[in-house]
């Protein structure tokens, strides 16, 4: 008994031992392990990951200079949970650098104000010639000036016709034998008629028995001569023009109208309207009738109002400026944004809507449908909804920066893979090489456009040398251009400036970056295409040079589609075909 007691607790205790062994074997190691694990992904969690506010793409795990356009890095902000993958993420540092500014969208009503210009003009209505009711010579003009007022029934001149003579002798010789053949004396009475000579005159003619040789013409209406069309001793015709007369007591304001405004503009419109040569008064009016053509070589119909002119102020050809309040409809609202927010393709427009979330700020890109056009604003048709934010200024850096994040943007609205760098495929050219790039006119500093010498003196010498066939005076021009592109600061360039040269100094660095390496001149003229596309905007961005810089381009380069490029002269020095066709070409452009 005593000895089986003794094997059972010797069993007990061994079985305990290896129980706790093993179970610091399993239980313990795999505390050390979880506990490995754990400060492993606290020590990933805590690893920073460095990018450009500017180049959302630029991914580094320590901070330093941004590769593409030498900015510092900033710390990547978490973007687990962003509200849109398609969404490009902005940095409060970004936001400033773009001066991008946002409004929220609101209904308001779909007014807009439209300035016209316009001239005084006589009323046509109240326009008369004044014809010669006899033909002769005019021996003597009463009025002999534009601008004098008349009278109705004033002599305005008198006319010696032989006709009218020959007619008087008639009816004095009929006269005589009246007693006999009135029929005769009746029809030599009408014959004076028909002169416009009246029944007064006529008796006077018998009765004085003498031919009379000059006749006064008579003015048909009260007005001013706005045309002289005769002179001393000019022979006219029956029914000749010898004055124009206009009654100016009322005048026309003519008003043009574009085809853009014809929509928001009718008959009965008040117009409020000033004139040049009358500052400080302002006259009111309505719109009374609109031509239904369209001028073709102006593109603009008229717009009429009709004015009473006391003491003839309004002088026709005065220059006019109208203001009409146009409205749609009373009852009808609408969503208006800014025009500094709408980007505009050609094909569709697009705005950036902000979105907000715990991780920061992004903008994600809305196609829009855009109404009337309102002066500084646009009706939204479709695409946006009242209390959405959207940008509103510093649209083209949130574009860029969504162009090569992949992001869907203006150019490229299914976004795709940014690229970052070196291409490392067998195509030589990159979806960046090929990206739009702005030529709007900015202002830059002095600093800024001396940063920017290096780099045209370098595309010159490789033009020059591709117009030569130089194939090794290219590529060495090339990499000097490459390596002059990296040395210009970013800093130098502010604001809209900024945004600009990052897209332009972007493709062109796509584009050279492997130049030196390419096997032939024709792989350079391939790749100068784009490299004179970018230097193209550039020069009209920032006009960095002080003498005149011609565009040239040549309709056969690139298969037949044409291509440009920059040169200093105006003679024609073609760097796509070299010394086969070195004068091919035309100046398209002078950029001063």
């Amino acid at each position: 008994m005593k000895n089986i007691n003794k094997t059972t607790v010797i069993i007990a205790i061994s079985t305990m031992a290896i129980g706790l062994l093993l179970g610091w074997i399993i239980f313990g190691r795999s505390n050390e392990n979880q506990t490995d694990e754990h400060n492993h992904t606290a020590m990933a969690d805590s690893e920073t990951i460095w990018t450009c506010s500017m180049h959302p793409q630029i991914r580094k795990s320590e901070s330093g200079d941004c590769p593409i356009c030498g900015m510092d890095l900033i710390p990547l902000e978490s973007t687990d949970g962003e509200l849109d993958p398609m969404a490009v993420s902005m940095s409060p540092t970004a936001m400033q650098l773009a001066q991008i500014q946002t409004m929220v969208v609101n209904k308001g009503k779909a007014d807009k104000s439209i300035r016209l210009n316009g001239k005084v003009q006589a009323d046509e209505r109240l326009l008369s010639t004044q014809s010669s009711h006899i033909p002769g010579r005019i021996e003597k003009l009463s009025v002999n000036f534009t601008g004098e007022f008349v009278s109705a029934g004033q002599v305005l001149a008198n006319v010696y016709s032989p006709e009218l003579v020959t007619a008087q002798e008639e009816l004095f010789e009929a006269k005589k034998i009246k007693e006999t053949q009135p029929a005769l004396f009746n029809a030599a009475k009408e014959k004076l008629k028909n002169w416009k000579l009246s029944d007064k005159q006529i008796d006077q003619i018998v009765k004085s028995n003498k031919t009379i040789e000059q006749f006064p013409i008579l003015a048909n209406v009260s007005g001013y001569v706005t045309k002289k069309m005769v002179n001393l001793g000019d022979y006219i015709k029956q029914g000749e023009a010898l004055y124009e007369i206009a009654d100016l007591s009322k005048v026309w304001v003519l008003f043009d109208v574009y085809e853009t405004d014809m929509t928001w503009i009718n008959k009965g419109d008040a117009v409020i309207y000033t004139v040049q040569s009358i500052p400080g008064k302002t006259f009111k009016g309505k719109i009374s009738y609109i031509d239904p053509v369209i001028d073709p070589k102006t593109r603009v119909a008229k717009a009429r109002l009709e004015a009473t002119n006391k003491g003839l102020m309004l002088k026709p050809e005065m220059f006019t400026t109208g203001t009409i309040e146009a409205k749609t409809n009373t009852n009808y609202t609408s969503l208006t944004v800014p025009k500094t927010a709408v980007m505009w393709t050609g094909k569709r427009s697009v705005v950036y809507v902000m979105q907000m979330s715990a991780q920061g700020v992004s903008f994600i890109m809305r196609e829009v449908t855009l109404g009337p056009e309102l002066g500084e604003s646009y009706v939204i048709e479709d695409g946006l909804q009242p209390g959405e934010e959207i940008a509103i200024n510093g649209t083209f850096s949130i574009d860029a920066a969504a162009q090569l994040a992949g992001k869907p943007s203006m150019m490229n609205p299914e976004g795709g893979v940014a690229m970052a760098g070196h291409n490392h495929g067998g195509n030589t050219n990159s979806n960046m090489e090929t990206m739009p790039v702005s030529s709007k006119r900015t202002t830059i500093s002095e600093d800024a456009k001396k940063s920017l010498q290096p780099i045209f003196d370098n595309y010159f010498k490789l033009k020059v040398a591709l117009a030569s066939d130089d194939f090794e005076e290219a590529k060495a021009s090339g990499a000097a251009l490459y390596s002059a592109l990296g040395k210009v600061d970013m800093n130098l360039f502010k604001a809209d400036a900024h945004s600009q040269w990052m897209q332009q100094s972007t493709v062109l660095k796509a584009a050279l970056q492997h130049i030196e390496h390419l096997g032939d001149i024709k792989a350079i003229r391939e790749k100068f295409i784009s490299i004179s596309n970018s230097m193209i905007a550039t020069a009209e961005s920032f006009d960095p040079i002080s003498t005149a810089i011609y565009v040239q381009h040549c309709p056969m380069a690139d298969s037949n589609k044409g291509a440009d490029w920059l040169s200093l002269d105006k003679e024609i020095q073609n760097p796509y075909f070299g010394e086969s066709m070195l004068s091919c070409g035309e100046n398209t452009k002078t950029i001063k």
